[in-house]
């Protein structure tokens, strides 16, 4: 059995600021290995239940947080940026599942430092008419691959849209949001117990949790924080202008939707 995990930073237990998510933060290397201590509990937890394989993503910021020499020696680390999948690289349809560890909720939602993929430039991200957040995206370009989501993990508030979205999903909540900026949280041994039960739990609801996709065309739309960054998107082929601050586009399939909402983000990244 093998399983792809995506690990972000922002949704693991005792992580509330961007002085623990941004690389030159002060508190950055001790959230590195918070991050590093639930990835770990989602392998143990994976192996525990019967997985033969198991590869990670690391997908946040640089993509170069998890720390190699601590993390479980079972699984295979991917790392580093630019990767054609982003935060999804390496998945195919070889694989039995995917968990999503460390996850936040989309941008214009309550939870703990959500954003949806860049956060000083996207305000607002719709697949098919239906706003998702990097959860809803990664679990589509997961779904291309005819490979389900079965595990979340990060605040209550991404757990409750990850099921909403995907189904009853394993989620497992490390902290509780009270602000974008603050929560309360289970001590990190906790967490990673927590975190390592669900994995296991997890494997059990595989061949339950159809994967996440979507009817074909795909309509990606993006809505940005302002119009300059609109208006340097539209540059894409077949980017077309809705209004003041927002896109759309029309895929073939998930992968051409999410090569060109990458193109977008990047070009509107640009004008900060």
């Amino acid at each position: 059995m093998r399983i792809f995990i995506s690990a972000d930073l922002e949704g693991v237990s005792g992580v509330v600021h961007s002085e623990q998510t941004s690389r030159d933060g002060k508190e950055h290397q001790r959230a590195r290995q918070l991050m590093t201590g639930e990835v770990n509990a989602a392998i143990e937890g994976a192996l525990h239940g019967g997985a033969t394989e198991v590869v990670v993503n690391d997908s946040h910021g640089t993509m170069r947080n998890l720390i190699p020499e601590d993390l479980h020696a079972a699984a295979q680390l991917i790392t580093g940026s630019p990767k054609q999948l982003s935060m999804m690289e390496g998945i195919d349809d070889t694989f039995n599942a995917v968990f999503f560890v460390g996850y936040h909720a989309r941008m214009t939602s309550p939870g703990v430092l959500s954003h949806t993929y860049f956060g000083r430039v996207v305000y607002r991200l719709k697949l098919n008419g239906i706003e998702v957040g990097e959860t809803g995206l990664n679990a589509a370009i997961a779904g291309h691959y005819n490979v389900p989501v079965v595990l979340v993990t990060g605040d209550n508030v991404v757990v409750q849209e990850a099921q909403s979205l995907l189904g009853p999903i394993q989620g497992v909540v490390v902290k509780t949001a009270l602000t974008r900026y603050a929560a309360r949280g289970l001590h990190p041994t906790r967490a990673r117990e927590a975190i390592s039960r669900g994995a296991g739990e997890a494997l059990k609801i595989i061949g339950s949790i159809p994967p996440y996709r979507l009817v074909r065309p795909i309509e990606i739309e993006l809505k940005f924080i302002n119009s300059g960054m609109a208006d340097v998107a539209e540059l894409v082929p077949g980017v077309r202008r809705l209004d003041g601050v927002t896109t759309r586009f029309i895929a073939d399939d998930m992968l051409e939707g999410f090569k060109a909402m990458r193109a977008q983000v990047y070009l509107a990244g640009t004008t900060l």
